[in-house]
C-alpha cells in the first residue's frame, strides 16, 4: 500500500482569498472549525486509495461532527487540486508516495511535497512481499543474492510501470545488494504476477495483499517482506533487512496532507480525529482485510519519512534514470 527536482512555485495567495468568500459572515470571531463539510482529494474510484480514503472519511466524520467528502480526481490532478485549495483546512489530500517522487521521474511537474503541503498523519502502509518461482533454487534472501551474483544479467524480475512501487522495490534491491537482475516489463500486476508463476521471470516484489494467494496455492513462493519490521499481515516472513540484506526498506504509503499554511490548530484537531479513529480496533480489523496496516503518526513522522525516502530511493531513481509514464 510506497524519494524528489527543483520545480515551479505554486502560488497559494490567490486560492486562499477566494476561500475567504466561502465564509459565512459572522461579524466577529471566526466560526470554529469545521462549521462545513471537509473535502478529502484522492485518486479515481475504486482502487486502494479510495477505498481507505472512504473508510478513514466514514469513521472521522463522526468525530468532527461535519461530513467528509471523498473527491476522486484521476491521476496527479488529485495534488494539483489540493496545492491550489484554500489553506483554510476544508481541503485535505490522501495520497501516497508518488507525491514526493514523482517530481524526481517527471519534468515540468506543478508542486513540491514539502514546500506546498503540510503533512499530518501517514495513516496506513502496506509491505511489498518478495516472491519468486518456486523453481527458483532459493530459500532466503542470502540465497537469492548469491545465486544472481554468480549469474549476472540471467535473472528477471516482473515489474507493471516504470516508477510504480514494484519496480522502486525492485531497484533499490538491486542496488544495495550489487547485483544485476534484469526488468521485464508488464502491463498491470496480474500478468506480472502469472508470468512469474509461470516461470516465464524468475522473481517479483508485489503487494502483500495480490501475492499472498498466489503463495498459499503454491503458486509462489515468499522470502521476505519488505517492511523494516515484521509485518502483522504477513508474520510468517522475515524482513529482506534480517534475512540477507541489512537496511533494506520499501514500503507503499498512504498520508493525509493540508495545503501549506493550514493553521496549526486546524492540523492538529484533524490529526487528532484521524488518529484516534485509526486507533479503533474494528477499523484495525477492517484495513488488516484490505491488506493494509494502521498506522496514524504524527505530522513530524510523516515529513522524516518522506525527507528520507526523497534521498535514499531518489538516489536509486538518479543512477538508474527513472522516469515515470
Amino acid at each position: 500500500m510506497g524519494a524528489l527536482l527543483a520545480v515551479p512555485t505554486v502560488v497559494l495567495a490567490q486560492s486562499a482569498a477566494a476561500g475567504k468568500d466561502q465564509s459565512p459572515s459572522t461579524g466577529g470571531a471566526a466560526p470554529a472549525y469545521p462549521y462545513k463539510p471537509v473535502r478529502m482529494v484522492t485518486t479515481e474510484s475504486g482502487g486502494a486509495s479510495d477505498i481507505a480514503a472512504r473508510v478513514i472519511a466514514q469513521a472521522v466524520s463522526l468525530r468532527l461532527g461535519q461530513q467528509i467528502v471523498v473527491d476522486n480526481r484521476g491521476g496527479i490532478i488529485a495534488i494539483e487540486t489540493a496545492a491550489r485549495a484554500a489553506p483554510d483546512g476544508y481541503t485535505l489530500l490522501f495520497y501516497g508516495g508518488t507525491l514526493w517522487l514523482l517530481p524526481l521521474m517527471r519534468d515540468k511537474v506543478t508542486w513540491d511535497a514539502i514546500r506546498d503541503f503540510a503533512p499530518i498523519t501517514l495513516a496506513v502502509s502496506s509491505p511489498l512481499l518478495l516472491v519468486t518461482n518456486p523453481s527458483l533454487a532459493v530459500q532466503s534472501v542470502k540465497d537469492l543474492i548469491a545465486l544472481a551474483k554468480s549469474k549476472p544479467g540471467v535473472l528477471n524480475y516482473g515489474s507493471p510501470g516504470s516508477g510504480a512501487a514494484t519496480h522502486l522495490a525492485s531497484e533499490l534491491f538491486k542496488a544495495m545488494a550489487g547485483v544485476d537482475i534484469v526488468r521485464v516489463v508488464y502491463k498491470g500486476s496480474g500478468p506480472a504476477l502469472n508470468s512469474l508463476a509461470a516461470g516465464e521471470v524468475q522473481l517479483m516484489f508485489p503487494t502483500a495483499s495480490s501475492a499472498a494467494a498466489f503463495v498459499k496455492a503454491g503458486r509462489l513462493k515468499g522470502l521476505a517482506v519488505t517492511s523494516a519490521f515484521p509485518s502483522t499481515l504477513l508474520p510468517e516472513f522475515p524482513t529482506v533487512a534480517a534475512s540477507g540484506l541489512p537496511g533494506y526498506e520499501y514500503v507503499s504509503v498512504l498520508g493525509v496532507f493540508a495545503p501549506a499554511a493550514t493553521p496549526a490548530g486546524v492540523i492538529r484537531r484533524v490529526h487528532q480525529e484521524i488518529v484516534s479513529a485509526l486507533g479503533q480496533p474494528e477499523l484495525k480489523d477492517k484495513f488488516l482485510r484490505m491488506g493494509v496496516e494502521v498506522r496514524g503518526t504524527s505530522p513530524q513522522e510523516l515529513a522524516s519519512v518522506i525527507k528520507a525516502e526523497i534521498i535514499r530511493v531518489g538516489k536509486v531513481i538518479r543512477d538508474v534514470g527513472i522516469r515515470a509514464e
